[in-house]
């Protein structure tokens, strides 16, 4: 395979970036390969030029902004303590999709119409290691179902996300911090 050219990465990029818009504004279903095409003002054969299908371009609209999200949560959480790594996991998921709510469309449109097999293990394993190290960090020694615990934080994470997309007003700073404080009296204290 032939590595792509300034110009052509630039196209690549400007049309992930309006699949990102157009899917999180409409939705998979009235986002055409035509739309997206008239979006960023090219022909509709330019797009399939840079893009097999209208899958393959929304897959590679769902890597970017899924590559995003972990790159934010991974900083943040890399820049905590272990004993803080649940903590700042929450409040970087939630401040980045709050920041960027097509981002969190985006990924919804993408799992329900494109990528359907998502592993629910690789997101709850990821939480479940940081209550891991978190509680050793602490020195908390008591045994502790990691993996439940992980899945109602996914599941918390997911409701203040959703919450704030329907109500634009709502704090999901507030929400993350309430979160965090129910993590600290559920799991990371014996």
């Amino acid at each position: 395979m032939r590595e792509r050219t300034f110009t052509e990465q630039a196209r690549r990029t400007q049309l992930i970036d309006v699949t990102v818009e157009l899917v999180a504004e409409h939705g998979y279903p009235a986002t055409s390969l035509a739309r997206i095409a008239e979006a960023a003002g090219i022909t509709k054969a330019a797009v399939l030029y840079h893009f097999p299908s209208k899958n393959a371009l929304v897959e590679a609209a769902y890597t970017h902004v899924l590559t995003a999200l972990v790159t934010t949560v991974g900083t943040a959480v890399d820049a905590a303590a272990p004993a803080g790594g649940p903590a700042a996991y929450v409040r970087a998921m939630v401040g980045h999709l709050r920041v960027n709510p097509r981002h969190t469309r985006m990924i919804i449109e993408a799992m329900v119409n494109v990528t359907p097999e998502f592993a629910s293990a690789e997101r709850w394993s990821a939480v479940a290691n940081l209550l891991t190290a978190a509680r050793a960090a602490r020195g908390l020694e008591g045994v502790v179902d990691v993996r439940t615990a992980a899945l109602v934080i996914g599941g918390g994470v997911d409701a203040i996300v959703s919450e704030s997309l329907t109500d634009p007003d709502y704090d999901t700073a507030a929400a993350a911090d309430v979160l965090v404080a129910a993590i600290e009296r559920a799991w990371l204290t014996d």
